[in-house]
C-alpha cells in the first residue's frame, strides 16, 4: 500500500491579492479588498482577466473560513464557542459579502471587454452572474441572514438526539443499527424509541420549519417570485430544467418505480413470516441473516475505502489517502455531533473534509463511498483558476458520489472476504436504489407544496405529507397506531430545513449515476474515463453537457427511467439466484 509519506501533500496557493497572512476578525479586515474590486479600472481584457482571478482569490479565501467554522461546529454542536464564530460570520460577514458581490457581478457584466474572454467556462460563470443580479434585492440581505441562523438550529436540535437502549446512551445513528437486529423484538424497541425521541421534538421542529417557511416567501415576494419555488430555482441556476420536468420525475417514478416498493415489500414479508409487515421490519435481512459489518472502527472503514478506490484508480485512493494526512475526516458518530454527512470543500487548498457519523453498519459504508465521490470531485477540479468554476451544481455534484457508489461497489469484496456477504451488501444496495427513487420524489414533491402554499396550517401540512408518501410507498407496511410517527417522517430530511429544494438533483444524479455504472459495466476503462472527463469540467460548460461527457443523458422521462430500473432489477434478480 502507497503510504502517506509518499504522498505530494497540497499546499494552499500564494495570496497576491490579499496577503499571505490575511486573518479574518471583523469586516473591515476584507472590506478593502471589496472596495479595491469596486473601484479598479478595467482598461483592457487582461485588466479584467486579472480582476476576476482577485476576485476569485478573495472569495475563495472567504469561502473557506466560512467552511472551517461550519465544519468545527458540526463537529461538536454543544460548543457555544464554535456556534458564536459560525453565527458571527453569517450575522457580520455574509451581509457584506451579498451585498458586495451583487455591485462586483454588475461591475464584471456591464464591462465592455467582457465578450473578449472567450476561453471555456465564462459564459457559463456569466449567466450565473446575471441570474444572480436579476433576483438580488437588498432588502432580503436581512432576512437571509436571519434564515441562515435559523436553519442552523436544526442541527443543534437533532444532535442532541440520544436514547437510552441496555442502559446505554447512543445517538439515534447508534439505535438504528439495531433495525437490522434479527430479534424482531429488539428492532421495534429500537424503532419505538428512535419516533419517540424525535417526536418529542416535532413541536419545536414544526415551530422551525414555519419560521423558516415564512422567511423564505417573504425573500422570494421581494424579489418579484409568486413563491419560494420559483425564486429557488433562479438562484439555484436550474438553467437546464424546470418544476414540470420535476413533476414528470414525480410521475414516471410513481408509474415505473413505485411497483417495485411493493414487490420488494412482499416478498421480505412472506421471507420473514410475518404478518403484518412493520415499519421496524424494513432493514432486517429478510433470510434472517445478522447485520453486515463491513467494517468495526472509522480507521477500517477509511482503510478499506483506500483499497477499494485503489481498485479503481489508484489516484483516487490517493485522494483520500491525502485527506488522512491533512486530519480532514471526521467519520465516527457520537453525541453532540449533527446528524448527517457531508463533504465540504475548501476552496483556498481545494482539499475537502468529509463529515460523517460512521457506526459499523452497510449504511455507512455507502455515505463513505458516496462523501468519497465529492472528494474526488474536488481534487479533480481543484486546479480550475476561478471560483465559479470549481462550484458545479448539485445535479453534477451528485452525480460524482452517487456514481462512486455503484463503481466501487464492484470491488467491495475489500470489506467483504465472505461471498456470501458480498452479495448480500451489493443486492441490499441494489434495492436502496429503487427506495431511493421514490423518496426523493416524495421529498420534492412536498417541497413544491409547502411553497405553492406558503399560509398552511401545521394540520394542512401533515395531511399533505400523509397524501405524498402514500403516493411513493408500498402498499404493504403496516403502520397502524404509528400514525402520529408517519405524519412526522419527513422531519428527519435535514435538508427541508438546511437546504431547501436541494433534494430533486439526488434523483437526476442516481439517474446518471446508473447510466454510468452501466457503461463501467460494458467497459471499466472507458466508463471510468468518462465519469471522470465529467467530473473534471467542474462549472465550465451547462449541466447537459457535463452529463454528454459522462456519456449519459440528461433525461427524466418514463421510458428513460424504466430502462434503467430495468437494468437495476436485472443485477437484483441475478444477484438472488447467485
Amino acid at each position: 500500500m502507497i503510504q502517506d509519506t509518499t504522498l505530494e501533500i497540497p499546499t494552499r496557493p500564494s495570496r497576491p491579492f490579499i496577503g499571505e497572512e490575511m486573518e479574518l476578525k471583523s469586516w473591515e479586515d476584507v472590506r478593502p479588498f471589496y472596495d479595491n474590486l469596486l473601484n479598479r479600472p478595467i482598461e483592457n481584457a487582461d485588466d479584467l482577466h486579472q480582476w476576476l482571478l482577485d476576485r476569485s482569490e478573495l472569495e475563495s479565501y472567504l469561502s473557506e473560513n466560512f467552511a472551517w467554522r461550519y465544519i468545527r461546529m458540526t463537529c461538536d454542536t454543544s460548543n457555544e464557542d464554535l456556534i458564536s464564530k459560525l453565527n458571527f460570520f453569517i450575522a457580520d460577514i455574509q451581509p457584506q459579502m451579498t451585498a458586495y458581490g451583487n455591485d462586483l457581478d454588475l461591475k464584471a457584466v456591464n464591462s465592455p471587454f467582457l465578450s473578449q474572454l472567450t476561453d471555456a467556462g465564462y459564459d457559463v460563470m456569466v449567466r450565473s452572474m446575471k441570474k444572480a443580479i436579476e433576483i438580488f434585492r437588498e432588502e432580503n440581505i436581512p432576512l437571509q441572514t436571519e434564515m441562515q441562523t435559523e436553519e442552523r438550529k436544526y442541527g443543534a436540535i437533532a444532535g442532541a438526539m440520544t436514547v437510552v437502549i441496555d442502559g446505554k446512551e447512543v445517538t439515534l445513528q447508534q439505535a438504528s443499527d439495531l433495525l437490522q437486529s434479527t430479534d424482531r423484538a429488539v428492532r421495534e424497541e429500537a424503532w419505538r424509541k428512535i419516533w419517540e425521541r424525535r417526536y418529542e421534538d416535532h413541536e419545536s421542529l414544526d415551530e422551525l420549519f414555519d419560521r423558516l417557511r415564512t422567511l423564505r416567501h417573504q425573500v422570494a415576494v421581494n424579489a418579484g417570485f409568486a413563491n419560494f419555488r420559483d425564486y429557488a430555482f433562479a438562484a439555484l441556476g436550474r438553467f437546464d430544467y424546470t418544476p414540470d420536468d420535476c413533476f414528470n420525475f414525480h410521475e414516471s417514478v410513481a408509474a415505473a418505480v413505485v411497483p417495485l416498493l411493493d414487490t420488494l415489500a412482499n416478498e421480505r414479508k412472506q421471507k420473514l413470516s410475518v404478518d403484518p409487515l412493520r415499519p421496524w421490519d424494513s432493514k432486517v435481512d429478510p433470510d434472517g441473516h445478522p447485520p453486515l459489518k463491513p467494517f468495526t472502527t472509522s480507521n477500517e472503514l477509511l482503510e478499506k475505502t483506500i483499497a477499494c478506490f485503489d481498485r479503481l484508480d489508484v489516484q483516487l485512493g490517493n485522494y483520500l489517502r491525502i485527506m488522512r494526512a491533512m486530519g480532514h475526516l471526521d467519520l465516527e458518530s457520537r453525541k453532540g455531533k449533527a446528524p448527517g454527512g457531508y463533504n465540504y470543500p475548501l476552496e483556498e487548498i481545494g482539499v475537502p473534509f468529509i463529515f460523517m457519523n460512521a457506526t459499523s453498519s452497510l449504511r455507512d459504508l455507502v455515505t463513505m463511498v458516496h462523501e468519497g465521490g465529492h472528494a474526488v470531485h474536488s481534487f479533480l477540479t481543484r486546479e480550475l483558476p476561478l471560483k465559479a468554476f470549481r462550484n458545479p451544481p448539485m445535479e453534477v455534484a451528485e452525480l460524482a458520489s452517487m456514481s462512486m457508489e455503484l463503481l466501487s461497489m464492484d470491488h467491495w469484496d475489500v470489506f467483504f472476504d465472505n461471498p456470501e456477504e458480498l452479495r448480500r451488501a451489493k443486492l441490499q444496495h441494489l434495492e436502496s436504489i429503487i427506495e431511493t427513487l421514490p423518496w426523493v420524489a416524495t421529498i420534492d414533491k412536498f417541497q413544491h407544496w409547502i411553497y405553492e402554499n406558503p399560509t398552511h396550517s401545521i394540520t394542512e401540512r401533515e395531511q399533505n405529507w400523509l397524501q405524498i408518501y402514500d403516493q411513493f410507498s408500498d402498499n404493504v407496511t403496516d403502520w397502524s397506531g404509528l400514525e402520529s410517527f408517519n405524519a412526522y417522517v419527513w422531519q428527519r430530511q435535514l435538508h427541508l430545513y438546511e437546504v431547501p429544494f436541494y433534494y430533486i438533483e439526488y434523483g437526476i444524479a442516481q439517474l446518471g449515476a446508473i447510466g454510468i455504472w452501466r457503461n463501467y459495466r460494458k467497459d471499466p476503462a472507458t466508463g471510468l474515463q468518462g465519469y471522470k472527463d465529467a467530473l473534471s469540467l467542474g462549472y465550465k460548460a451547462p449541466i447537459r453537457a457535463i452529463y454528454d461527457a459522462a456519456q449519459v443523458p440528461f433525461d427524466f422521462s418514463r421510458q428513460h427511467i424504466q430502462e434503467l430500473i430495468g437494468f437495476v432489477w436485472e443485477e437484483i434478480e441475478q444477484l438472488k439466484k447467485s
